[in-house]
């Protein structure tokens, strides 16, 4: 197996376990559990049922509130059930099924965390599809009608790539509203890092068609009476799409990081809202790492989304060692 199609894969799977997040999720990534702020990960069991093995939990106890220390309570286990009440996995009881443990407000960091990802990966698509439209659309015009509107969208564009995109897309995205409604912080959020970055595709794109637009078979099209638009459309603009697919996956971790870090300083989405951002503010402090280290589950979804995509990009003869096939 390739690492391109192990790549593609995990990112896939990535991608459905996000979307499908309200099924997966064993709770609401909103609702509060009273008793169980910082609970640790539950961990499944299997106890035999007359011959049948089924999985259980057992239910967590607060010891001391101060160093939030909890104990399993053995005299009553909780049963797992699968894919009732619209969800695939829970405790079919009040108590809450908690994965990946509890934060500081006692909320489902599973929950959170698939919740969050579909905000987090949503916001870097759509300002991916941004940028390449942009981009695109800039270059092929400069670089297919040249002259001054080519002058004009280089010098643009070398004037935003210059800047430092991270301060760029902070310092647009600061000189909005700071609370807002989420639907307008994702929009916002998306349009502010394609503003910060459609120079990137837009620059090769322009030296791709500039090049195209004087070989044979565009001449060979001109002599055959084809027009400007069907030229650029039909015959050129195919030759940056390698570039463009390449430039969108290079720019989609990116913005993951982009959106992380607005919404870690404050300038992103917010509470009650899930994102990785969101969740990674309640892990900055080193003792809550010491103490809770899987309030940095949303940081692990990073690394492994960003190495999901980066496999993508690998060459074709790259594959994995034989002993992984």
């Amino acid at each position: 197996m390739t690492r391109r199609t192990a790549g593609a894969l995990l990112l896939g799977g990535l991608v459905l376990a996000f979307v499908a997040a309200p099924v997966l999720a064993p709770n609401e990534p909103a609702r509060q559990f009273p008793g169980q702020a910082y609970a640790p990960p539950m961990r499944p069991r299997l106890i035999d049922d007359g011959g049948f093995r089924r999985p259980f939990v057992y239910p967590l106890i607060i010891v001391n509130r101060l160093e939030r220390r909890f104990r399993e309570d053995h005299v009553r286990p909780l049963t797992l059930e699968f894919f009732t009440r619209g969800r695939a996995v829970t405790t079919g009881s009040p108590e809450p099924l908690l994965l990946l443990g509890a934060d500081p407000l006692g909320r489902d960091v599973l929950a959170r965390l698939l919740s969050g990802g579909r905000r987090s990966l949503g916001v870097a698509a759509v300002a991916v599809l941004i940028t390449l439209i942009i981009g695109s659309v800039a270059g092929a015009a400069a670089g297919f009608v040249g002259g001054r509107l080519d002058r004009v969208v280089t010098a643009i564009a070398d004037f935003v790539v210059v800047l430092p995109m991270i301060y760029a897309v902070v310092t647009l995205r600061a000189s909005l509203p700071l609370f807002l409604p989420p639907s307008v912080i994702f929009w916002s959020m998306a349009a502010v890092m394609a503003a910060a970055s459609w120079p990137l595709p837009a620059r090769g794109v322009r030296a791709i068609i500039a090049a195209e637009r004087r070989k044979p078979y565009a001449e060979a099209a001109y002599a055959a009476g084809a027009g400007p638009l069907r030229i650029l459309l039909r015959h050129l603009l195919p030759a940056a799409a390698g570039h463009v697919a390449v430039q969108g996956l290079l720019l989609f971790p990116a913005f993951i990081f982009a959106e992380a870090m607005l919404s870690f300083v404050g300038l992103g989405f917010a509470e009650p809202s899930a994102s990785w951002g969101v969740m990674l503010r309640d892990a900055a402090r080193i003792p809550t790492m010491i103490e809770a280290p899987w309030l940095l589950s949303p940081a692990a979804a990073i690394v492994v989304t960003v190495l999901a995509t980066r496999m993508l990009t690998a060459g074709p003869d790259e594959s994995l060692p034989l002993a992984d096939r």
